[in-house]
């Protein structure tokens, strides 16, 4: 069996896999939930590494370096549910569109991936089936569970410090589209300590409708919403993530306490 296809199972995970998506503190009731798409680095068993040098596998191309660290902190810090990736992003994107080009890369970042070419329909479809649905499947009914109509999501990744030969000084990047409700007090309680560089929308923006997860559980739904971005290099260990899971919770927890918040984005306010 070589690393572009699957054992002829019916099933493409196995008992000894770990799973597709898993929640902390479900139980909670708080009136928002933490997300993580890209905090998973595993690879199931019949898929054999993708065809990849283990090295390749723990680099950023595979999973948001620290963001799972930090969502799981934030979670305890803040009395609230996170809903956790297990697999790389490498075996399926969850936050891409299941029509985009890039929801099953077979090049990223000038690496071949072996084990995501020539897939067949039923290849492709058992990582949809046993690994995208769940974890979209979870967030929804997570959200469902909260305790308000209208809840908030926060979305947490990680960046490279380096993009392209350029350094990124940001430390951490606020990313929203119109519905600014969270992301205004928020970057405002961050830039309060002067030793953090925030992005507005950078090094990505939440305008640039390229991810998925927000766009389909936030945006339609008019939920309050907000796309955290850490540079990698100050999450990468447990420590650091505890120091950013304490910083982002305290400036999140006096914009996320305002029940005013958790109605229908109107289509105008700050982000208009």
């Amino acid at each position: 069996m070589n690393a572009t296809s699957e054992i002829l199972h019916d099933k493409l995970l196995r008992p000894d896999d770990r799973a597709a998506v898993s929640v902390r503190n479900r139980q909670s009731q708080a009136h928002f939930a933490i997300v993580c798409d890209h905090g998973g680095s595993a690879v199931p068993t019949a898929l054999h590494g993708l065809g990849l040098d283990p090295s390749v596998l723990a680099r950023h191309i595979a999973w948001d370096i620290g963001a799972a660290d930090v969502a799981d902190r934030l979670a305890v810090r803040m009395n609230a549910p996170a809903v956790l990736a297990g697999f790389s992003r490498l075996v399926i994107d969850l936050n891409r569109p299941l029509d985009d080009l890039t929801s099953i890369r077979e090049i990223s970042d000038g690496v071949v991936v072996p084990g995501n070419r020539r897939l067949s329909d039923a290849q492709t479809a058992a990582r949809v089936t046993e690994i995208y649905r769940p974890y979209h499947d979870t967030v929804e009914q997570v959200l469902a569970e909260r305790p308000v109509q209208v809840p908030a999501v926060v979305s947490v990744h990680s960046f490279t410090p380096v993009m392209k030969g350029a350094e990124r000084p940001w430390h951490i990047g606020v990313l929203y589209n119109d519905d600014a409700r969270i992301a205004r007090p928020l970057m405002a309680a961050l830039a309060r300590n002067t030793d953090i560089t925030v992005g507005d929308n950078l090094p990505y923006s939440g305008y640039d409708l390229f991810g998925n997860t927000i766009e389909t559980h936030a945006m339609p739904q008019g939920r309050p919403n907000i796309l955290l971005e850490i540079r990698q290099d100050l999450i990468d260990t447990h420590h650091g993530a505890e120091h950013w899971a304490g910083l982002i919770a305290d400036a999140l927890e006096s914009v996320l306490a305002d029940d005013g918040l958790y109605v229908p984005f109107s289509g105008t306010g700050p982000g208009q």
